[in-house]
């Protein structure tokens, strides 16, 4: 068993970014806490094999917006066995809502920025959808008029080869 405790700093608060290291411990033998500090950073005390560390600390030292870990200092010491499972540690109520406050707004934003794309992208098909409707119709129009022409072309044709086939006297 190991033990590391280690300070994210960057965008961390404010972004979940504490959820998002509690769930990275799901399916892992690891205990211990995460917690915001006051100057903005976040603590992570974690306790487990080294292995569930080392792939802990690979999905918590990252730039996933609105998450960017821009330093992330590890400091390995031995386990104490102090802690029995994972937990966020929780501030004050009032700053705690004020977090989720902020969070939702970010995502609203997001969530806003992507349907914005996609409603954009929807308009370029539709466009296209039209312009191929448009080519299709032509297409139609163009192909109508040489068979119709070329249809004519043989019933001139039909007429004449039974005018001299009569003329002939063979009577079709």
């Amino acid at each position: 068993m190991k033990r590391f405790v280690a300070i994210a700093r960057g965008r961390v608060q404010r972004v979940s970014y504490r959820e998002h290291v509690y769930n990275a411990t799901f399916g892992r033998d690891i205990s211990g806490y995460v917690k915001n500090l006051d100057n903005g950073d976040v603590e992570i005390v974690a306790e487990g094999s080294e292995r569930d560390l080392q792939n802990l600390i690979q999905e918590v030292n990252i730039i996933q917006r609105p998450i960017e870990v821009k330093s992330f200092v590890i400091n390995w010491e031995k386990a104490t066995g102090k802690y029995s499972s994972f937990e966020i540690v929780r501030g004050d109520i009032q700053e705690e809502i004020f977090e989720r406050i902020d969070y939702a707004g970010n995502a609203m934003h997001s969530m806003n920025m992507k349907l914005d794309q996609m409603l954009d992208k929807q308009d370029q098909t539709l466009q296209i959808t039209r312009d191929i409707k448009e080519e299709v119709v032509g297409l139609r129009s163009d192909t109508k008029k040489h068979l119709d022409d070329e249809f004519g072309d043989i019933r001139k044709e039909l007429i004449s080869i039974k005018e001299a086939l009569a003329r002939a006297g063979i009577q079709v």
